[in-house]
């Protein structure tokens, strides 16, 4: 997942109480870092040292403690992390102490999806409404919600203080419902649409795309077949 465009200066997320800047990419790990101390709580683990929790986050531990300092000091030596105190640390951090109403724009079949899927709550995320402009699906239920028209959308932010919205419509419209969302006053667009979001400086936008991802994989997947076939080359070298 990529970010099209970042308001942050120089790197850095702005910090509401002015005490420190964290770099882009900490705040990309952080979610990777909650997620394993959840896993941990889950399973019962109260204490875990910064090489338990890297190994879980799937990090090296020196950068895994490097990203935690610009949180404060939690950690004790020779004793490791309060698995709970620092998820809510991290939590608090990222803004998931609080719910967040999210909107769905594009109900076709990743919105769909989407819209089924029961994990955003669990994380501090309201899916609050669904909006698709093809007349014919507006009333549709998905996921507990019924699909509302596009032209709602103004109504349906204001009403639910939505800052947050995705982009699930295909790549010809998704422009022109951003410059919707903008005009409404949402600041924070997830876009799965395969196109390139133009927005002003006071919004950010995060881009998935998966054939992305798949052609990076399919890079590494060759690389790794040539390097077989360097190895077998040079077997033949020797034996002859």
């Amino acid at each position: 997942m990529t970010s099209e465009r970042s308001s942050r200066k120089g790197g850095r997320s702005r910090d509401p109480r002015g005490e420190r800047g964290i770099p882009e990419a900490t705040v990309a790990r952080l979610p990777v870092y909650l997620r394993a101390l959840t896993s941990l709580s889950d399973s019962d683990v109260s204490t875990a040292s910064s090489e338990d929790l890297a190994t879980a986050a799937g990090v090296n531990s020196a950068k895994l403690r490097k990203d935690l300092s610009y949180l404060g000091t939690y950690g004790t030596r020779g004793v490791g992390y309060d698995v709970n105190y620092l998820r809510y640390q991290i939590a608090r951090e990222i803004g998931l102490t609080q719910d967040w109403s999210v909107v769905i724009i594009g109900i076709g079949n990743l919105g769909h999806a989407l819209a089924n899927y029961s994990g955003f709550a669990s994380r501090g995320f309201q899916v609050t409404a669904l909006l698709d402009s093809d007349s014919a699906r507006v009333g549709e239920a998905v996921g507990g919600l019924k699909i509302s028209s596009l032209d709602d959308l103004d109504a349906i932010v204001q009403d639910n203080t939505v800052a947050i919205a995705v982009i699930a419509t295909p790549a010809e419209a998704a422009q022109e419902v951003c410059d919707r969302l903008v005009a409404a006053g949402v600041s924070s667009i997830l876009n799965f649409a395969p196109a390139v979001l133009s927005v002003p400086g006071h919004v950010d936008v995060r881009k998935v795309d998966l054939s992305i991802e798949l052609q990076i994989l399919a890079y590494h997947e060759q690389r790794k077949a040539q390097g077989v076939l360097a190895d077998l080359d040079e077997l033949e070298a020797g034996a002859i």
